[in-house]
């Protein structure tokens, strides 16, 4: 069977709306005056068919989101979960927090991360400690210094290639500003029958030789989506940090996101939108220009097959 990705979270840090944010689009999703969907913070479920899944970065909003996929409640037993394993991609908030909604876990929980993110959750940000006192952590050290493919002994159809790309520390982390390689990850999922693949880069400050030649490769692209312009916090009057400073390239402008997507031959789709991006305004001009691009935006619950 072919790799299927269930994106349970699209949204950036926050979700839309985000819950103190009265920015254009999250006022206008209360009031039912935008037409905008909601959305919850980043994270997928990819499976290969084989009834197994790997949960892939944990958000805040998890729990809400396991409701929407069934596939992921079997119900096996009366305590059961489909998911295999957890892989982390950095240590962002957005990222990490729904582990702690998996401290019920019946054994060990398998996390799979870089030793830099890992340093980051067991000190500044101790969640995998603390997991210690529940479940227990099973640690999978992730190698994408030397990008060393890895797999899921559950999910024997899927191959995993991690690749180091620019991106920023966490606030709390020791290297703020002063990120390791292996801070912020991107992903290829691999079909093992097939061959076939999906890129995955939900935060990305560049696009290094590297980047361009893994998604230039992939079948399907799902790639950072936060802002539409770099400054965009700053405008809408939210925060006076930018893109390049959180560790994100913005879409537009010249060298932006939509320039380099422009030459990707597979399927394009932006995921990890702020609250304030405009392009989840789907009337708004930006939207329309995504759509002529042929670049998608993704949402909450899409379902994506590769292989």
């Amino acid at each position: 069977m072919p790799l299927r990705i269930f994106v349970l979270g699209s949204g950036a840090g926050g979700g839309v709306p985000q819950w103190n944010c009265n920015c254009p689009n999250c006022a206008g999703i209360r009031a039912g005056t935008v037409r905008a969907s909601a959305r919850t913070q980043s994270s997928l479920a990819v499976t290969d068919g084989s009834g197994a899944w790997l949960l892939v970065n944990a958000s805040p909003d998890l729990r809400a989101q396991l409701e929407t996929c069934p596939a992921l409640q079997p119900a096996r037993a009366v305590r059961d979960t489909a998911i295999a394993a957890v892989l982390i991609v950095d240590a962002q908030i957005d990222h990490s927090t729904g582990l702690m909604t998996l401290r019920e876990h019946t054994k060990p929980l398998p996390v799979y991360c870089t030793p830099s993110v890992h340093a980051d959750l067991t000190t500044g940000y101790p969640l995998l400690r603390v997991l210690e006192h529940y479940c227990g952590v099973d640690w999978h050290p992730v190698d994408a210094i030397g990008e060393e493919a890895f797999g899921i002994p559950e999910l024997p159809g899927l191959s995993i290639e991690p690749i180091p790309i620019p991106g920023e520390a966490p606030p709390y982390s020791p290297r703020r500003h002063r990120p390791a390689a292996d801070d912020t990850i991107a992903l290829s999922f691999v079909d093992r029958a097939s061959g076939r693949r999906c890129f995955y880069a939900p935060g990305l400050a560049d696009w290094t030789p590297r980047v361009v030649e893994e998604a230039t490769r992939a079948d399907c692209v799902l790639i950072d989506g936060t802002l539409w312009k770099d400054d965009e916090l700053a405008a809408r009057g939210a925060s006076q940090k930018t893109g390049r400073e959180m560790g994100h390239l913005a879409q537009s402008g010249r060298g932006g996101m939509l320039d380099h997507l422009s030459k990707l031959p597979g399927r394009r789709i932006l995921i990890h939108i702020n609250n304030t991006n405009p392009i989840l305004d789907e009337d708004s001009p930006e939207r329309t220009r995504l759509d002529d691009a042929g670049v998608e935006v993704a949402r909450d619950g899409l379902e994506i097959e590769i292989g």
